[in-house]
């Protein structure tokens, strides 16, 4: 039986990226999905409608995946928003394009993607698996995971009556992980307020029902479609509990008592319920089990971090558990996963509950939604707002561009760190080459202060110089805590686009096969 390094549980985007990324780094990669079919209808247009944040985007950019995705280029105004410089919100209240001073970020080059980008579900899966698929990763649909043991050196997983081995285990498989139960794990947090609904309708009367959000004294709904509706009525998650299917009656018997009007509803196509339930597993890390994702942490979908926070979480994991696998790893660089996403889960719960707290159906939640939509037209709090819906982090490497036209973004396809330097120092280039760390050396366009910068496989800037004597021994201890420096075992070979005022050695792990269409 094959052992493979690590098995992922769940094919859904974030296990399909990590699969990715740990591919790209030359690990077997085995993802087991339970359902057969990956196409459903809460998956696509405009239920499946998801807006992708800065993180993401970069992060998808830097493996040549953006481009791909399909959606983005042809979906105007899917939410149905009036007008167009409407921005996002916060608990349904809308900011403004307008309103958000963009300069307080000022490494958001004119070369940078873009802060925010809608996208669908299906869309964002589909071109995931044509590139794990490329990659070499095995997907195995219609077999869930019954069954985890932990073993001093490897991991067994059941999947019904069949049975894989892995080094590693990796839980992507959502709220109800069973690899989070399987493996032991506390999942701690807050219960819901309410049973959320997402539906397709046939209205009798559509008349009754405008389009765009409704706070009412009894919940919300949200039409953005004629037909398509999300609401929120606050039950304290009772409904949702129950598990029971949503019927014809018990849909309408719900948006009539919202929106409180006698609207009949014809038919119901399709349905499925949610909560705000907030909850995050206290470690992420079990011996040889991890998880991320849903997995990870849950909380309600107001807003649309969880996607992007999954994402990260799989852009963080995915280059330390391949140093880890191939013996590249310096001690402790697993265990940053914990100490790095940990923090940002529990501000996302935060952040979803503070939302959850306003659109409440009581006079204190009406009176803090009336101060906060005042404080929404102002610049700081738009700003402020829009920075954290959108994600946008200083510690993420600006993207810079070279005068040939390259960016730090397709510089990044291999999957590598790398030091760039803009002054072609000689004392960086001898420090790369004797550390085993890719080395990029030319001239930037805007180099926003900044001499040079160690970037880590993820993006996230690990050291910088702003002046051109830079502390060659602080770049030094940086690097220990990213990369067993010296242990790439690469040949050392240089190709220099001179001709273009760029140089870039290889000098890094050049294991990183070449994928058709990146």
């Amino acid at each position: 039986m094959k052992t493979y390094d690590v098995i992922i549980s769940g094919a859904g985007p974030v296990g399909l990226f990590l699969a990715c990324e740990l591919a790209l780094a030359r690990c077997s990669v085995l993802v087991l999905e339970k359902a057969q079919d990956p196409h459903s209808p809460l998956k696509q247009m405009p239920f499946g409608i998801r807006g992708l944040s800065a993180p993401t985007i970069e992060a998808l950019d830097r493996r040549g995946l953006l481009e791909q995705l399909e959606v983005p280029k042809r979906v105007k105004n899917p939410f149905g928003h009036v007008g167009s410089t409407q921005a996002g919100h916060f608990a349904g209240i809308p900011f403004l394009f307008g309103d958000v001073d963009a300069s307080r970020w000022p490494h958001r080059l004119p070369s940078s993607t873009p802060t925010s980008v809608i996208s669908e579900m299906a869309e964002t899966e589909a071109v995931l698996t044509r590139r794990a698929e490329a990659l070499g990763v095995s997907i195995l649909r219609g077999i869930a995971v019954t069954g985890v043991e932990q073993h001093g050196d490897d991991v067994t997983v059941h999947a019904g009556e069949q049975t894989f081995t892995a080094l590693w285990l990796v839980g992507c498989d959502g709220a109800r992980s069973v690899v989070r139960k399987e493996g032991g794990f506390e999942f701690a947090g807050t219960e819901p307020a309410f049973t959320g609904y997402t539906m397709r309708v046939d209205l009798l009367d559509p008349d009754k029902l405008n389009a765009g959000r409704h706070v009412t004294p009894r919940g919300m709904y949200f039409q953005s479609q004629p037909g398509y509706f999300a609401m929120q009525d606050f039950d304290g998650g009772a409904f949702h509990q129950t598990g029971e299917p949503v019927t014809l009656e018990h849909a309408q018997a719900v948006l009539r008592r919202i929106s409180a009007t006698d609207v009949t509803l014809g038919a119901l196509h399709v349905a499925t319920t949610w909560t705000d339930r907030a909850r995050q597993a206290t470690s992420y890390r079990n011996g040889r089990i991890l998880l991320a994702g849903d997995a990870a942490h849950i909380h309600s979908p107001l807003g649309g971090q969880g996607l992007n926070l999954g994402m990260g979480d799989a852009m963080n994991l995915g280059w330390k558990l391949a140093a880890t696998i191939q013996g590249r790893a310096p001690q402790g660089l697993l265990d940053s996963y914990q100490a790095e996403r940990h923090p940002l889960g529990e501000q996302v719960l935060d952040w979803s509950r503070a939302q959850v707290a306003i659109m409440g159906t009581g006079a204190e939640a009406r009176a803090l939604h009336a101060i906060f939509r005042d404080l929404m037209k102002t610049r700081d709090v738009a700003t402020y707002v829009a920075g954290r819906v959108w994600g946008i982090s200083a510690h993420s490497v600006p993207n810079f561009e070279f005068e040939d036209g390259a960016t730090v973004g397709t510089l990044m396809r291999d999957g590598l760190g790398m030091l760039l330097d803009f002054d072609a120092n000689p004392a960086l280039a001898a420090w790369a080459g004797e550390a085993g760390v890719k080395y990029v050396s030319g001239r930037v366009r805007e180099r926003l202060g900044m001499h040079a910068l160690l970037v880590r496989p993820d993006g996230i800037i690990a050291w910088r110089s702003d002046d051109d004597d830079p502390d060659v021994g602080a770049l030094q201890q940086a690097a220990a805590r990213c990369f067993r420096q010296g242990s790439s075992g690469s040949d050392g070979s240089m190709r220099s686009d001179l001709a273009e005022g760029r140089n870039v050695s290889s000098v890094g792990d050049s294991r990183a096969p070449t994928v058709p269409g990146t």
